[in-house]
């Protein structure tokens, strides 16, 4: 079950309560017995790899958008008989 940060709206003590993802939470303060609110925190985010340079993408077209742009692709090789 996940866990969740609660504040209070009278005194602002913080409460982490453990319930299911689709319950509420209706109790009281601990300590005041105040009504009680939700608190979002931001989630973290960790990048592992070796880096994220634009070769580390997709190939274009399929789901996304390509970043590289038309002038910097090589130009093409010529059919010259030597």
């Amino acid at each position: 079950m996940p866990l969740y940060d609660y504040q209070c709206r009278q005194c602002n003590e913080v409460t982490e309560v453990r319930h299911g993802f689709k319950e509420s939470f209706e109790g009281a303060c601990p300590a005041c017995g105040g009504e009680m609110a939700r608190v979002f925190n931001p989630a973290g985010i960790v990048f592992k790899g070796s880096g994220f340079y634009i070769t580390d993408s997709r190939k274009g077209g399929e789901g996304g958008s390509s970043s590289k742009s038309e002038t910097s692709a090589p130009p093409p090789k010529s059919e010259t008989a030597a």
